[in-house]
């Protein structure tokens, strides 16, 4: 451990000290393309190139390739040029092809970026770091993506409105692009430069060839662009857009009897309002009023036996677009352990399910009364302010407000109404400062939730929540290296319900009797915590047309710490350490392409400073040269302490694992394409056995058709699945059973695109899951050193089924009465969702939906699988139909 400390230690000396002029050693030339402003007139944009306005600039060419043989001549070669006007960026492509027929023209929906295709980078800021994306298909398929954190982050939801027409002929294929200036944000300077790259995809041969050479072994993107220069006294342009909309909706389900709110059908009319103004030629603000997300596709179907909420990512257009900026991770994706998915900010907060049900309440009259619940808490209107200045000053703010939501309860013709969701208000700022072109950033953002309660059964909310952070991060040696860090703080206040709760919530447990660091104060009404990370990367060695990269850093939440509200947590009162170290190189070499080798280590405590969890993973990726790829990996968990399992009782030692994964993949630019996977996991002292398998497929017919189907099984089986809680005497019993959990979904995809513009999507998702409880046992001695001893499993003398009232009766003391009871736990859960969406862009920008969408849920509690008595049994369901049209314009002011 010494020598590996003092070698690493060596090494981030070396990456540190190294001499400024090393920075630039082997640095790649940066390219210049000279525009100039069009006279008289700019081109027509039909695809022939032959206006005389094009005769005024020079082709820029001799494109190198990107991919497989990076800094090699490409097969086909590429050539553009670009001009402007007061309006628009204009752009000509000539991809010379010696094989025209063999050019890959598909159609796919927009930002799918089928077949053949050239595309422009183009960082109009000029701050290295973010940059606007624009794909020209030769099938006349439009992609387009915002590009951030110098490449890392790629958001296609961004739909700017701009055109371009290709066309095919004997020398290859061509196209005229022209980017409207109002869609581009840039400085008020008098003469601009800005970074651009441009690539072409020659889809048969899988190769990537670029302008500006860019290589694999270098880190970033958006940093390594060549340059566009001869911009002069650009539009200041005040840009507003308007995308009014309209629909009609209607439902079509099952009946139940004597419910009033569910009478088999119901309908209703909607309008809203989304828009986008340009404050400043850098700055604009959107906004929406009354949105509408009906033709957004369902969440995958889960079952969760955690005390965890699960995460989902946000689908819908108006949180998707520009989310980069506002985007605030406690710790990396990749090396943060148990903090990965964590957040200071979480979209799906904001129009989420309400947070009271009236069927909750202790004296719900279950038998006579009937709930009309809302599904979603209405979003009255929400707006973003995003942009960045000339002096680098990255700004992002969403101000949202959200409706009181109240529920109707029925009870013999006598209607009442519930508050179940209070009228909120979200705020979210966000601030980021660029120095030595983004080599150096520092940052910070703000969240605060407020809720305006009024009636008693919403008391155990957060009355406000408010959460910050500042972040710091610098690149040195040609951004081979960097240092990063963040420090953050929360605060929730409440009534002493609403702060006890969150004290006993699952990501903080004070109530643990052997938790000696805090304990639970129930006349609290708010609680603050802090939390922060610390990481150094660097890439010490390049060699064999690779490089050696490491991560490693510390993240910490302190037990306080709660940011739920406005964003995303699962634990607190965790240290966690990690590294992750790992080599890649792009250079073909035997039968590779390219190859990845990564090992990562982490190690995690409570800040009473027990040791809770330590693990380490390697795992590998390679593409081969007949474009098949491979992925493997082993994460291997030693003996662990968790403090969640027994759900607030004291902390559990578990045995360790070996979990593993791998799937294959085929050529993905045939007609045909197969994947297949697995995974496994086997627990130590057999406590713990899961395998899974997956299959996708997907088959291209014609050029306009794909059809996916990608089915997945998989088998859990622990030995300590939590059941409950009870009481016997002045003692706690923590009850666990064995189960053998069985799931199988299917997912099956159509689409059709008629036109680049118009094309039709069929989703369809049947999921069924069956859990088996037996072997009920409680925790006796939860740190004993042998497993086997810390707990026991009841005898048949102990634990007997009543069938009268549903539950299992434990005796305990063999008296003949029983102790405590508990109820059945075995379940099969049917879900089904499908949605078909035709969708219509039948001017730019203006679209037009027709969407049907059906779910279907079924629940039993047998236990018992059957793969094909499931499905027939969730198909048997009554299903639940929506029927959705919905209308929108875009509005150039």
């Amino acid at each position: 451990m010494k020598l590996a400390t003092t070698a690493f230690l060596i090494i981030v000396a070396a990456g540190m000290a190294a001499p400024a002029a090393a920075q630039d050693e082997g640095a790649t030339e940066r390219r210049v393309y000279w525009t100039k402003h069009v006279n008289p007139r700019p081109p027509v944009i039909d695809g022939c190139l032959d206006d005389p306005c094009w005769q005024q600039v020079a082709w820029a060419t001799d494109f190198v390739q990107y991919r497989p043989d990076e800094g090699k001549p490409p097969c086909q070669q590429t050539a553009f040029k670009i001009l402007y006007d007061d309006e628009a960026l204009y752009l000509a492509y000539r991809a010379h092809d010696s094989e025209p027929d063999k050019i890959a023209s598909r159609l796919e929906r927009r930002d799918w970026f089928p077949g053949d295709w050239v595309e422009v980078n183009i960082d109009s800021y000029h701050d290295s770091r973010t940059a606007y994306s624009f794909t020209a298909s030769v099938s006349g398929v439009r992609g387009d993506e915002f590009i951030s954190q110098d490449g890392d982050s790629w958001d296609g939801t961004w739909d700017p409105i701009w055109e371009f027409k290709p066309r095919i002929d004997d020398e290859g294929w061509t196209a005229e692009v022209k980017i409207p200036f109002s869609q581009l944000r840039y400085s008020d300077a008098p003469e601009q430069v800005w970074g651009i790259q441009v690539q072409r995809n020659v889809f048969r041969e899988g190769e990537r060839s670029v302008w500006q050479r860019k290589k694999q072994d270098e880190t970033g993107w958006v940093s390594r662009f060549g340059e566009l220069r001869g911009l002069r006294d650009l539009p200041k342009l005040r840009r507003v857009e308007l995308m009014p909309y309209g629909l009609a909706r209607g439902e079509r389900f099952e009946a139940e009897p004597g419910n009033p709110y569910w009478d088999g059908e119901r309908g209703k009319l909607g309008a809203g309002l989304d828009g986008k103004i340009g404050i400043t030629s850098n700055l604009t603000a959107d906004f929406t009023i009354n949105p509408d997300f009906g033709q957004v596709e369902a969440d995958p179907s889960q079952v969760n036996l955690s005390a965890f909420e699960n995460y989902f990512g946000e689908r819908r257009p108006f949180f998707i677009e520009g989310q980069d900026i506002l985007a605030y991770r406690i710790a990396p994706a990749i090396t943060g352990g148990s903090f990965t998915s964590d957040r200071l900010f979480y979209s799906r907060r904001i129009g989420a399910q309400p947070s009271w049900n009236p069927q909750w309440a202790g004296d719900f009259d279950w038998g006579n009364e009937h709930v009309d619940q809302p599904e979603n808490t209405s979003i009255l209107g929400a707006a973003k302010l995003t942009g960045k200045t000339a002096g680098g000053l990255s700004i992002g703010v969403l101000e949202s407000v959200t409706a009181e939501e109240k529920a109707k309860v029925d009870l013999a013709g006598d209607e009442r109404e519930e508050t179940v969701e209070p009228l909120a208000n979200i705020f979210v700022g966000r601030l980021q400062k660029d120095y030595r072109r983004g080599g150096t950033r520092i940052g910070g953002m703000f969240t605060a939730f407020n809720r305006k309660i009024d009636d008693p059964q919403l008391e155990f909310l957060h009355g406000s929540a408010y959460a910050g952070g500042l972040d710091f991060i610098h690149h040195w040696h040609d951004r081979d290296w960097y240092l990063a860090t963040n420090l953050l703080g929360s605060r929730v206040a409440g009534t002493e319900e609403a702060i006890l709760d969150t004290q006993t919530s699952s990501a903080r447990y004070y109530q643990r009797p052997d938790k000696d660091h805090t304990a639970v104060d129930s006349t609290r009404t708010s609680l603050a915590g802090h939390a922060g990370s610390v990481r150094l990367y660097g890439r010490p060695a390049r060699f064999g047309g690779g490089a050696i990269s490491f991560e490693t850093g510390a993240a910490w939440r302190s037990p306080g710490f709660e940011i739920n509200d406005a964003g995303y947590m699962t634990r607190a009162d965790q240290v966690n350490q990690f590294t992750w170290c790992g080599y890649w190189t792009s250079r073909p070499f035997w039968i590779l392409n390219d190859f990845g080798l990564n090992t990562n280590q982490w190690l995690d405590w409570d800040f009473g400073g027990a040791p809770l969890e330590n693990r380490w993973n390697v795992n590998t990726n390679m593409n081969f040269r007949n474009r098949w790829g491979l992925y493997a990996g082993l994460t291997r968990t030693n003996e662990n302490l968790s403090v969640s399992a027994l759900r607030g009782g004291p902390a559990m030692k578990f045995p360790g694992d070996l979990v593993g994964s791998c799937n294959l993949w085929t050529d993905g630019s045939k007609p045909a394409q197969v994947q297949v996977g697995g995974w496994f996991c086997y627990g130590d002292e057999d406590y713990y056995r899961e395998y899974g398998l997956w299959f996708s497929t997907s088959w291209r017919p014609c050029n306009a058709l794909r059809l996916a189907l990608n089915p997945e099984y998989s088998k859990c089986e622990p030995e300590l699945q939590w059941v409950g809680a009870r009481s016997f005497g002045d003692e706690d019993r923590y009850l666990f059973a064995s189960m053998t959990q069985r799931t199988l979904t299917l997912t099956f995809r159509v689409d059709y695109s008629l036109t680049p513009n118009l094309s039709l999507q069929y989703y369809a998702a049947p999921f069924v899951s069956a859990g088996d409880y037996h072997r009920f046992k409680r925790v006796t001695a939860p740190r004993a050193e042998a497993y086997a001893d810390r707990f026991h499993e009841f005898t048949g003398d102990e634990i007997a089924w009543n069938d009268a009232d549903g539950v299992y009766e434990v005796d305990e003391d063999g008296n003949g009465t029983a102790d405590y009871d508990f109820p059945d736990r075995d379940f099969n859960v049917r879900y089904f969702n499908s949605n078909l969406v035709l969708r219509w862009e039948y001017q730019p920008g203006s679209i037009a939906y027709l969407v049907w969408s059906q779910s279907r849920s079924g629940y039993v509690g047998t236990g018992e699988f059957s793969a094909r008595d499931d499905m027939d049994a969730l198909f048997d369901v009554h299903p639940h139909n929506v029927f959705l049209i919905k209308v929108s314009k875009w509005l150039s002011l």
